[in-house]
């Protein structure tokens, strides 16, 4: 997406924050939450491309499992709620959800900075316009894509619908998490490479204790699934079992820092029964913390969105474009992209317009969302500055522009490191400095509390 409004790769714009009213309270009881909950069926009734891999060429067979929008809506002493919605989607672009937030803004006066969107990631899920528009290095035929144009259109109204229904269900709620351990993952990079198998989880409970809403996360790629039929891969499963495990209960999953991170099954090309063990794994996770002791969350609720400009190497000339193309493949397409633009008189992409967001409660949890396709050194790393037992680290959030590497993975470059860059029709890398430009932004929205442990 266009980044030309902002005035250098270093500038931070501070968009929004809920602390104005919500620090005005010292603090927040656990019960003293208003928590609404909503989800509703996104999987289209018509064929679609399916966004992930670039080998597919027809649209969607069926479907094997519906696919959802979820929200929560949290708030406390009259202050606008935190809006957290969570889809089966491989992702989506800001733009979208700055439309979303906008909507919601004007109908209900939450502000920009309180909705915070992720995405499973699921690579069984219906492509939408601007997220890796180059994934399949061929032109989308027509029809294909009048299907997608109507996804695209669907899937924004769907949003603000979900999120609308959970502000107003709201009503008296504690709030409890902890984090467990899943062994899902393996580094798809290096054999024996960083993973992040920490599991957090947040339940909701009326006043009686019934479980009303669960959300957990975990850093790793969906992809155990590449047929052509709709589901939401192991996250997707993950939530049916969340919900058989606690009936009339709904179940919100995310995605972690897991740009780098495979299931350690493989990619299982079908077998829906692979995918429906690991979700049954997730949710038997879920269920021993949710029979143990939790942590409270407690105090008052605040949001803040910043947005900074991560910036791209030199884009290659013209001529080296036009090599690119005579080269083909997918290099050679995204080399068409571009030409194409010069020809239209626009200037080529050179700074990325990336969001970092986050939820904190008072100082006993603070949610930071990360947008893109992060790798697991930004979660580790943040996990070592921070207080980890009350930060959770969230990626696809909010944007889907490209991979987001750590200065580690651009030195090694590869796929995630810089090879992936022409699917998501960029003309270059990204240039070095953006590890610590994301991070910087993180500590400047986390609130001193978090910086140190608490206790031993």
């Amino acid at each position: 997406m266009s980044a030309t409004h902002l005035s250098g790769p270093l500038l931070v714009l501070l968009l929004a924050s809920a602390a104005d009213s919500a620090e005005a309270a010292e603090s927040t009881p656990p019960d003293a939450y208003q928590v609404g909950v909503a989800r509703l069926d996104i999987t289209p009734d018509y064929p679609i491309r399916l966004n992930g891999f670039g080998g597919r060429r027809e649209e969607s067979e069926g479907v094997t499992q519906r696919i959802w929008a979820k929200a929560l809506a949290i708030s406390a002493g009259g202050g606008p709620p935190l809006v957290l919605l969570a889809i089966d989607s491989l992702g989506v672009r800001m733009p979208m959800v700055d439309e979303v937030a906008a909507r919601l803004e004007k109908k209900l006066g939450i502000p920009r900075s309180h909705v915070a969107l992720t995405f499973t990631h699921s690579h069984t899920a219906p492509k939408v316009n601007g997220a890796s528009d180059n994934i399949f290095s061929t032109p989308i035929p027509a029809a294909h894509q009048a299907h997608i144009d109507r996804y695209t259109e669907d899937l924004a109204d769907w949003l603000e619908q979900a999120a609308t229904q959970a502000v107003h269900d709201r009503r008296p709620a504690r709030l409890e998490w902890a984090v467990g351990r899943w062994d899902l993952a393996k580094n798809r990079r290096t054999p024996g490479g960083p993973v992040d198998h920490d599991l957090p989880v947040l339940a909701v409970r009326a006043p009686d204790g019934k479980i009303r809403a669960i959300y957990a996360s975990y850093a790793c790629h969906c992809v155990t699934l590449s047929n052509n039929k709709i589901s939401g891969d192991w996250a997707g499963f993950a939530q049916e079992a969340i919900e058989r495990r606690f009936p009339g209960s709904i179940a919100l999953v995310s995605v972690g820092a897991g740009s780098d991170s495979n299931p350690a099954s493989g990619v299982m090309r079908d077998r829906v029964d692979i995918a429906s063990l690991q979700g049954t794994q997730m949710a038997d996770e879920v269920a021993r913390l949710l029979d143990g002791p939790l942590q409270p969350v407690a105090g008052p609720p605040a949001a803040r969105l910043g947005r900074i400009g991560l910036a791209l190497d030199d884009p290659p000339t013209r001529e080296q474009l036009e090599a690119l193309v005579e080269q083909g493949g997918p290099a050679g397409y995204n080399a068409q992209t571009q030409l194409a633009r010069l020809e239209r008189g626009e200037s080529l992409q050179r700074v990325i317009d990336y969001p970092v967001q986050s939820f904190t409660f008072g100082e006993s949890l603070q949610m930071i969302f990360l947008a893109g396709e992060v790798c697991v050194d930004y979660a580790l790393r943040l996990k070592r500055e921070l207080d980890s037992r009350r930060i959770w680290v969230n990626a696809y959030s909010n944007d889907f522009g490209c991979y987001i590497p750590s200065e580690r993975l651009l030195r090694e470059g590869g796929y995630g490191g810089g090879a992936e860059m022409p699917y998501f029709a960029l003309p270059a890398t990204l240039r070095s400095g953006l590890e610590q430009q994301i991070v910087d932004e993180v500590l400047r929205q986390t609130p001193p509390g978090f910086r140190s442990r608490r206790g031993t």
